[in-house]
């Protein structure tokens, strides 16, 4: 069922942490089916601006509307992973528990766990395939292990808007390619994704969106429009550095960069 409200829209929103301002004036709409990579340096914001999204922190002015309404009320549509090391790995879960988590928002009041349930939970950790570990201690598992259950999680939710905080920060490559197949697979069925990103050379293959933030938003757009030099500088200051001259195809019409990250000074 089509909904006529964008998943995403927020609305000159500015976010201060002890009045220290972390975000100022954030316009942006984010149309459903979108896989939105969200880049800038540390201390842009990107964090603080997924916990405003999921209600985990208040704005001091503007709105965030999912689907049209309220954060608060519209939060049962999001799927959220956090970045891991806000997750007390120590817990005594085991992975079938954490994913099975994902489940509560489809129970209704004093509803238990059903077989249903726990189909959807198999399925989704055979997705990330980590089923042979489902009895496992979530304590127990690697780095990126423990993300691929986190991802399995998100999925059993079987939510519209995905929120993913570094979603492969830690992670092995063989991980982070499972992870970049299984997002581009939920955007082709219609899900709208929104990850915060640290690594600008991965961008342009992993996003078909990018926003370039920096307590601002320097540039929302098309990954092929907004992953540009002078934006990308814009975004990271002195701190950016693009190695290799640009090489331009037919005529210059097409320019390509070799090979592009960012140092911290």
């Amino acid at each position: 069922m089509n909904n006529p409200h964008k998943p995403l829209e927020i609305h000159d929103l500015t976010v201060s942490y002890q009045r220290k301002p972390v975000l100022y004036g954030i316009d942006l709409e984010i149309e459903e089916g979108s896989l939105v990579g969200v880049i800038g340096p540390n201390g842009a914001g990107k964090s603080t601006l997924v916990k405003t999204i999921m209600n985990m922190v208040k704005p001091n002015g503007g709105y965030v509307k999912i689907f049209g309404r309220a954060p608060k009320a519209g939060i049962s549509r999001i799927g959220y992973v956090p970045q891991r090391e806000t997750v007390d790995w120590d817990f005594p879960v085991t992975v079938m528990d954490v994913v099975l988590m994902g489940r509560y928002g489809h129970l209704g009041w004093l509803r238990k766990i059903g077989e249903t349930d726990r189909r959807i939970a198999c399925e989704c950790l055979e997705q990330v395939h980590m089923l042979p570990y489902a009895n496992r201690q979530i304590g127990n598992l690697s780095g990126g292990q423990q993300q691929r259950v986190f991802l399995a999680r998100a999925l059993a939710q079987e939510s519209s808007l995905y929120l993913m905080d570094e979603p492969f920060a830690g992670v092995d490559a063989v991980t982070e390619k499972t992870i970049v197949s299984i997002l581009k697979e939920m955007r082709d069925r219609g899900k709208t994704l929104v990850i915060v990103h640290h690594d600008l050379a991965s961008a342009r293959e992993y996003f078909d969106h990018l926003l370039l933030l920096n307590m601002r938003k320097v540039a929302y757009g098309k990954t092929e429009e907004v992953f540009k030099p002078d934006l990308l500088q814009k975004t990271y200051g002195g701190r950016l550095s693009i190695l290799s001259d640009m090489a331009s195809k037919s005529a210059g019409v097409r320019v390509i960069e070799k090979e592009a990250y960012f140092t911290e000074k």
